[in-house]
């Protein structure tokens, strides 16, 4: 099985290429909702850490966002409870489709954790800030100072894309976007 992971900053496009390559998907950002309103026990291990913030279950994504912005250790404190149980789901989705050709993995964290192997096919989605700036103005729950503190978290995006096989550059137009993607499937298939 070969396994696509796509990195690149926030707001660049991950997700929509995810789609695209037609083979399963784990998507790290709908695991981590699941779990904030799903899984109680770990609801109780964040309350826990950080018993100023969190009133009751399932785990409100205003009182998520007050507690990161509040302190930048919070963060920190969060993804300790949360990243082991995205881990976990990861490997679960790995067995389920080990017999696929291909998945795709839509982590934001992907190099961060330390989640490649030798043999990932790692592929940069590269966009303009203002592209990408643009598109995230416009999701619901858009804040800017949230968005810097998960940046800084993450690896430069120089180290992301040396560390990367393939880069896309995301000019926001399907026709182009369904393109990029075929032309790296016939590569690495």
């Amino acid at each position: 099985m070969i396994r696509i992971a796509l990195v690149g900053d926030i707001g660049s496009g991950k997700t929509y290429y995810a789609k695209l390559f037609g083979y399963p998907v784990f998507s790290a950002d709908l695991i981590v909702a699941e779990i904030y309103k799903k899984n109680k026990k770990c609801f109780n291990q964040i309350k826990k850490r950080l018993p100023n913030f969190f009133s009751s279950f399932p785990l409100e994504k205003n009182e998520l966002i007050n507690c990161i912005l509040a302190n930048r250790k919070n963060l920190k404190k969060i993804t300790e409870v949360i990243h082991p149980l995205v881990k976990k789901r990861m490997k679960l989705f790995l067995n389920k489709n080990k017999t696929q050709r291909c998945v795709v993995l839509d982590v934001p964290l992907f190099l961060e954790n330390k989640l490649n192997k030798k043999g990932d096919v790692i592929i940069y989605i590269q966009s303009s800030q203002k592209n990408s700036a643009k598109k995230l103005k416009v999701r619901k729950n858009y804040n800017k100072k949230l968005i810097e503190r998960f940046k800084q978290i993450q690896l430069p995006l120089k180290k992301k894309k040396e560390k990367s096989n393939f880069i896309i550059k995301n000019t926001f137009h399907y026709n182009r976007a369904v393109k990029d993607v075929k032309r790296i499937l016939k590569i690495i298939i």
